[in-house]
């Protein structure tokens, strides 16, 4: 379902806020490098949360139910153990670290300057370690998610969730249109305040004649290619509508607007089905 546009914003310029989760998949440390300055990170309110839950967790990989405490599984273990050395690992940039399928999709390496520019004011990486980074944010990998049980901490999510909404608001400069592509579990760890109505979530569907389910690595790496297609794009939405039409140009889609109990606009995504393996859709 389609709906008519929403009138046009007079006020500040917008900025599209796209909201990315972590990837438990990292790459792991280069040879070389600087170690983690959390004085070099986005968003320096956030530094005392860090060190906090870094403290924690260095100590809980530290202790012998580390694995249990962390949900990680034993073939897991050289990774908990690492996590010992958060504070001497070689980093690079947060949106290199990051080696999932969404990070796949995004392709960050293969960014044009215009897009690299984009990205820098645009996207945002929200963590259960570091609270919220800007893709150049160099960090160490790391063995962390949000439904941990750190040692001394209560919840990570509701833990963030006291710190990163009006970081996340004032990133969208205080009125969106913003993108969120994570999932349900790291929505909970913040959201913007009050911005739900020009908030986008993406759902990615088979094409008509496709196969008949798309899995959950291809759906995250055609969230990561849109993501790289909006920032690649030479568009300015100034509200949700503008968001599909930049897809438009790549995918098949359809719109959904708030209704009933979902305050956020939904755009859905079907990948061409003779491209659909690869999940990335037709070059832009």
């Amino acid at each position: 379902m389609v709906a008519a546009r929403l009138p046009a914003w007079t006020a500040t310029p917008s900025i599209v806020l796209i909201i990315l989760p972590p990837s438990e998949t990292k790459l792991p440390p280069p040879e070389g490098g600087f170690p983690l300055d959390l004085d070099r990170l986005s968003f320096p309110s956030l530094t005392a949360m860090r060190e906090r839950v870094m403290d924690a967790l260095v100590e809980t990989s530290r202790r012998p139910d580390a694995l249990r405490r962390l949900s990680v599984k034993p073939s897991l273990a050289d990774e908990v153990a690492r996590n010992e050395h958060l504070r001497d690992l070689p980093t690079r940039r947060a949106v290199d670290t990051y080696a999932g399928p969404l990070y796949e999709g995004l392709h960050a390496g293969s960014w044009s300057s215009h897009a690299e520019k984009r990205a820098a004011r645009q996207l945002v990486i929200v963590s259960a370690l570091w609270g919220a980074l800007r893709p150049a944010d160099p960090i160490p990998p790391y063995r962390l998610s949000v439904h941990a049980r750190l040692d001394g901490m209560d919840r990570l999510d509701s833990a963030w969730r006291a710190l990163l909404p009006p970081i996340l608001t004032d990133a969208a400069a205080q009125r969106g249109p913003i993108l969120d592509l994570r999932s349900r579990v790291y929505q909970a760890v913040g959201r913007p305040t009050a911005l739900d109505e020009q908030t986008v979530t993406l759902r990615i569907r088979p094409s008509a004649g496709g196969p008949a389910h798309i899995g959950d690595v291809i759906a995250k790496r055609v969230r990561g290619a849109a993501a790289s297609h909006l920032l690649s794009s030479e568009a300015d939405p100034e509200e949700p509508l503008d968001i599909a039409d930049v897809f438009a140009t790549r995918w098949s889609l359809e719109v959904d607007p708030p209704a009933g109990q979902n305050r956020t606009w939904t755009i859905v995504l079907s990948p061409p089905r003779e491209t659909a393996g690869s999940a990335l859709g037709p070059a832009a």
